[in-house]
Parts: C-alpha cells; structure tokens; sequence
C-alpha cells in the first residue's frame, strides 16, 4: 500500500461522546500559540483539508470529534490539543479534555502514577488541569479544573418563526454558548427528541450567530456561538443538558464547556456559589459532576472557575489512511446521515 497520508487515532469516548486523539502522524501545525494554530487550522485552505479528511466521510463521521496532539508552547503544560469537529476546529472541550487525559495516561505517552496523575493541557482557550484518579494501570476518572468562565449577556431575546421570543443565555464556558431553556421550544430532553431538539438548535444558532456579534476579550480567535445548548432541571437539583453540535446532531455527554458556561450563568443570578457541586445528566442519561471552584476576572468583567468530573473510555485503535488515487480525498457528507445542513458542508 503507498499511502499518501497516515494517522493514528485512539479511540476513547467520555461518557459516551466520542473524542478521537490522534496521537501519531499529526502534520506540523503553523503558529506560534495554541490559539495562532487553531486560527490556522480555520482559515487556511491545507488545515481545511486536514479538518474535512478526519472528520467527514468515508474515513469521518457525524458523531464525534477528532483531537489533534500537538507539542505544547506553555512551560507548565505537558501535552496541548486542538478538537476539529465537521463545522470548523474548536478551542475547548470538557468531553475531549477527558478523552485525550485518558489517551495520553493509558497509551504512556503521559506516565501514569498511581493513586493520582495530575497533567496540565494547554488549550486555544488556557490551561485545564486534569486530575485523574489512576488504578491498575487504567484511568478511572478524571476531574477537570476548566478555564475562567463568564456571561457575555443574560436574557437575550431571539424573534424565530417557529416558537416566536426566545431567551437565551450567551455564556463562555471555553467556547462560546446559547443557553435554552428546553420548555421555550415544547421539549424535553430525551432520546426520543433528540431529532427535534438538534433542529431547533441549528435554527437557533444560525439566527444568534446571524444578529449577535460575540468575541473573547482577549482571545479573538475565539468568536461566534459555536453550539445552542438546552437545559432543564429535575426535582433533585439535577441539571438536564442537550448541547447541539452542527451539521445536525446532539452531544452525547452532558457536555463540560457547556456546563462550565452555564454555571457561570448560575453564579450571576445568584444560584451557584463557591463550593457548589451538582449532577448534570446527558440526553443518554450520562453524567458528569459539575463545581465552582473559585471566582475571578476577565477583562474585567466576573468569571468562575468550573470542575467538571467524568470518565473516558478507551474502545480502539484506528489508523487513518490516504489513498494516491482516492477520488474522494476531501470527503463528503450526504444529507441521508448528517441532516439538511449537510448540504453546506
């Protein structure tokens, strides 16, 4: 076989949303920051191609995302990443934070010491410690110390065509969220609306994105609603999530960016407080164990420190391959698997 490309992936998955690390023959990625690499990676035509050949199909797929190990610029920090995902490449995650600690303890790139590993990955967004409680050579969870949090704007009102006014929270949690209220759209959060709550989000989020402008203060690579995330609570205090990802599809974790947005959410309406710690569940019933650590600034404005707590399991090992002569080496996305939108892609 001459293959023109390789790349091999681990396969891990964090409480049941896939997140691929690719931890062999990732191609240098130009820029001097996490964030100037990220940038490249959205704007240049070659990381394009690197997005569209790992995440779309034949050798991609509309769930989960791909995670690209990268050496890390920050002295404190041990491995650095960037997720690229079908839409564009993305600055943080919760769920892949856990998949690439888990990867990189169980594979030995990272050595793994037991009770405890403690490794710092450097993100486009800053620095996430994760904590990882170590057993018998596996990772059995991982406590995640996110980046500073904080509400862009509470109470946004959005005119859509199908469920008139809609409220929205527009929060930063790593990347930038629209927190729905899920009765505002006449759903629930469960398996069997997971069709229609993707719709709704991909609707939501193209009107936010269309009229409001939103922009890291101090990290302008970082910009624009990347997901519409719905949320209820149960009567236990449980927090209900259903975070929408483009083209069409509904995260399978409770999602950690979009928990640590919300919570910052909380904090400024007075329902979260330093020490706090509570359950958010999955549209699969999945969970993650969210904390507000501590509270500081950016740019001035207030901003919370979010634990997220899950675990990541590893199911594979994949090597990604190029063909010369494959007629498809772009990739392709019908909208019989990836929904509507697809037929942007």
């Amino acid at each position: 076989m001459r293959w023109k490309r390789t790349i091999q992936l681990l396969d891990v998955h964090a409480e049941g949303e896939i997140g691929r690390v690719a931890i062999g023959g990732v191609p240098k990625i130009p820029g001097e920051t996490i964030a100037a690499q990220l940038h490249w990676l959205n704007t240049d035509p070659k990381g394009d191609e690197l997005r569209r050949f790992l995440c779309l199909e034949p050798r991609g797929a509309p769930i989960g995302s791909v995670n690209l190990l990268l050496p890390a610029r920050h002295p404190e920090a041990d491995a650095a990443f960037i997720i690229l995902q079908p839409d564009q490449a993305h600055a943080s995650s919760g769920s892949n934070s856990i998949c690439v600690t888990t990867a990189l303890l169980e594979s030995g790139i990272v050595e793994m010491q037991e009770p405890e590993t403690i490794v710092t990955l450097e993100t486009a967004a800053g620095l996430v410690k994760a904590t990882a409680t170590c057993r018998d050579g596996r990772c059995e969870k991982v406590k995640l110390t996110m980046v500073p949090s904080f509400v862009h704007q509470l109470d946004v009102e959005i005119d859509t065509p199908h469920w008139g006014k809609i409220k929205a929270d527009l929060c930063y949690g790593g990347i930038f969220y629209a927190l729905v209220d899920v009765g505002q759209i006449g759903l629930t959060i469960e398996k069997a609306n997971a069709a229609g709550l993707v719709q709704a989000g991909m609707i939501l989020k193209e009107l936010i994105n269309r009229d409001i402008k939103v922009v890291h203060p101090e990290i302008p690579a970082i910009s624009g609603v990347a997901y519409v995330m719905f949320r209820d609570s149960e009567a236990d205090g449980t927090v209900r999530t259903c975070t929408t990802m483009w083209p069409g599809r509904a995260d399978r974790s409770p999602c950690g960016t979009g928990n640590s947005a919300n919570l910052a959410a909380l904090h400024a309406r007075g329902k979260a407080k330093v020490g706090d710690v509570f359950t958010s569940k999955s549209i699969i019933g999945s969970e993650f164990e969210v904390g507000l650590q501590a509270l500081t600034e950016v740019a001035g404005r207030p901003a919370v420190i979010p634990t997220i707590t899950g675990r990541g399991f590893t199911f594979g090992l994949t090597q990604v391959a190029l063909d010369p002569f494959d007629p498809h080496p772009g990739g392709f996305a019908l909208t019989d698997v990836w929904g509507p939108s697809a037929g942007e892609i």
